[in-house]
């Protein structure tokens, strides 16, 4: 029976109801016995395990399909009415045309199934930033993960009341054909469909598709922004804390950053970091002149090889209870192990796949996108602010990528259209274990590519038309954790000691740091940045604070052919941006 009486909602679920035509419909409430009820059941049917108890208190582990480990870049819509709308980077088909062919996937899809309606609220219920989801699935491993990942419940229809503001998410496993695979958004109906895959990143409706694609067409329509960025607060010993955020493709740190253990002689002297989103900020104009930023998640879906005591300490605590844990090892215990967690691989375990894995065969364990969905508030870091209403104030926007040579450590833009600038260029060479040629540089703007829901280029745009409804915007920086000496060995030690360049950032944000003046933007001086206990010299410094103009002028060239792309929709202050970089370089 239906939980709320807003027509919008109801109609709407009994249309999905006739369509999927499953054996009963489970409208949740969010309720803890509801959730646990929904567990008992999926042990039952296997779609989940129960882990050891009293090791791992209310965790759970779960199989994804084999042929359903990852996001699916290539099956992603943006569906418009007008393919320019969509842009260049995303994947387009005429709306009508894709419905007529979802309809046939989904006709009859859920039968013998219970077809599951979960009302959700990314950002505090209530708050200026809150948008509200409801998503119907015929998955108890989505039911349980929205749980973990939004805020999920009945007052979300009473924040909602008879309104027809919110997004509908309509996903079914289906066969879990990847042929008919299909992630979908239609950002002009405030829609989403999903089916044939149970991967949480492909299912779990609230992350990118709602908090990512459909909020950047919410963001650019009211004038906000929905980025693809961590939120760390970082407390001097005085007590004061200061907020960043920071986009970072994958692969480059984003997650170790948004839980920063300062370095130990830092922690000594009170200098405190304290996570309030580990992926994604919503970034709205404060009455103040300043951004200021909330996590809408209320949960951590994190990559689980190479998570460790030594990498991410406070990511590794958060997973010690109410964790959900996808495509890791089962160890014979009840517990679980994963590439990288310690050089222990267990013996009598099952592999990702549910096949006895033998370490010494040289298989790996756990698939490489492995996952935990873990509660934020279970984060020994979690900031005092992660639930407040009104978000934190920005003081720094830091881009990051990983080149072995190019970007220095660290170096700020001139302004706010220069950083915007900063932002559209941000790149990183692939590593081994990307597809294509190692080395090769991948552009992916504000760590945004994939998430954008419209194009590019009026996305920059927006970008720089938010600097009208700032009177005090934050300050925007490049680091690049990456850089390599000549025998490729990383020069910076990475880890906790990229605190000694965030503090360096956040003290230019408050006019407290020298800089010197270079052609890509200001850097800081070597003796600005605090070298005690780092092993690294301050000639390494030095180095690593340099810029090669050749390789700059070949960047140029690579940026001028990247931004050809875009054609008449690029930003003119983007194009003058360029030239005025080459002109800077000679």
């Amino acid at each position: 029976m239906a939980i709320t009486a807003n027509r919008y909602v109801t109609d709407w679920v009994e249309e999905c109801r006739e369509l999927l035509q499953p054996d009963r419909v489970l409208w949740i409430d969010g309720s803890p016995e509801q959730l646990e009820s929904l567990r008992q059941e999926a042990y039952r049917t296997g779609e989940l395990v129960a882990l050891n108890q009293e090791k791992l208190p209310g965790c759970v582990y779960h199989r994804s399909a084999l042929n359903d480990v990852a996001r699916v870049e290539s099956r992603t819509y943006i569906c418009c009415k007008r393919q320019e709308d969509a842009g260049p980077t995303n994947n387009w088909v005429e709306p009508e045309e894709m419905k007529a062919r979802l309809r046939e996937i989904y006709a009859g899809a859920m039968k013998g199934r219970t077809m599951y309606v979960i009302p959700y609220s990314m950002g505090i219920v209530g708050s200026p930033f809150a948008k509200y989801g409801v998503e119907i699935t015929d998955s108890i491993y989505v039911v349980v993960s929205m749980a973990i990942m939004t805020r999920v419940g009945t007052d979300v229809y009473d924040a909602l009341g008879d309104s027809p503001d919110y997004i509908r998410g309509l996903h079914a496993k289906a066969e879990l054909d990847e042929e008919k695979r299909y992630i979908v958004h239609f950002p002009e109906e405030n829609t989403i469909m999903s089916v044939n895959s149970g991967y949480g990143g492909n299912v779990l409706l609230g992350k990118k598709c709602f908090a990512l694609r459909i909020a950047s067409c919410l963001g650019r329509d009211e004038g906000w922004l929905a980025e693809h960025m961590l939120i760390l607060g970082v407390e001097n010993p005085q007590g004061e804390v200061r907020y960043v955020c920071g986009a970072f493709p994958s692969a480059c740190g984003k997650t170790n950053l948004a839980m920063l253990v300062p370095p130990q002689a830092w922690r000594e002297k009170g200098w405190k970091c304290w996570c309030v989103g580990d992926d994604i900020a919503w970034l709205r104009p404060g009455p103040d002149g300043r951004l200021w930023a909330v996590n809408p998640e209320k949960g951590f879906f994190g990559v689980a090889p190479g998570t460790s005591e030594k990498t991410n300490p406070n990511a590794l605590a958060t997973t010690r209870k109410d964790t959900i844990f996808t495509n890791v090892v089962l160890k014979p215990d009840g517990t679980v192990w994963w590439e990288g967690l310690d050089k222990n691989p267990p013996t009598d375990a099952l592999n990702w796949k549910g096949e006895p894995w033998d370490p010494s065969d040289g298989s790996k364990g756990a698939h490489p996108n492995s996952r935990f969905t873990a509660p934020a508030e279970n984060c020994p870091c979690i900031s005092k602010e992660f639930n407040n209403p009104q978000g934190v104030p920005i003081s720094a926007i830091v881009f990051g990528g990983r080149r072995a040579k190019t970007a220095p450590l660290v170096y700020q833009s001139w302004d706010w259209a220069h950083g915007v600038f900063v932002g559209s260029i941000m790149a990183s060479e692939k590593t081994a274990a990307a597809e294509g040629k190692v080395g090769e540089t991948r552009r992916d703007p504000m760590a945004m590519l994939p998430f954008c829901g419209y194009h590019m280029a009026d996305y920059w745009q927006h970008w720089l038309d938010m600097e009208e409804k700032l009177t005090n915007p934050p300050i925007i920086c490049n680091v690049n954790w990456f850089r390599t000496d000549d025998q490729g060995q990383f020069q910076w030690p990475g880890f906790g000691e990229n605190l000694r360049v965030v503090e360096w950032v956040l003290r230019r944000a408050f006019g407290e740091a020298e800089a010197v003046e270079t052609p890509i933007g200001y850097m800081p001086r070597p003796e600005d940045i605090d070298l005690e206990g780092t092993g690294v010299s301050q000639e390494t410094l030095q180095e690593l604070l340099t810029i090669d103009p050749d390789l700059w002028k070949a960047e140029c060239r690579d940026i001028r052919a990247f931004y050809a792309g875009f054609g008449e929709k690029l930003p003119e202050k983007l194009r003058k941006s360029l030239d005025e970089l080459e002109s800077r370089l000679g």
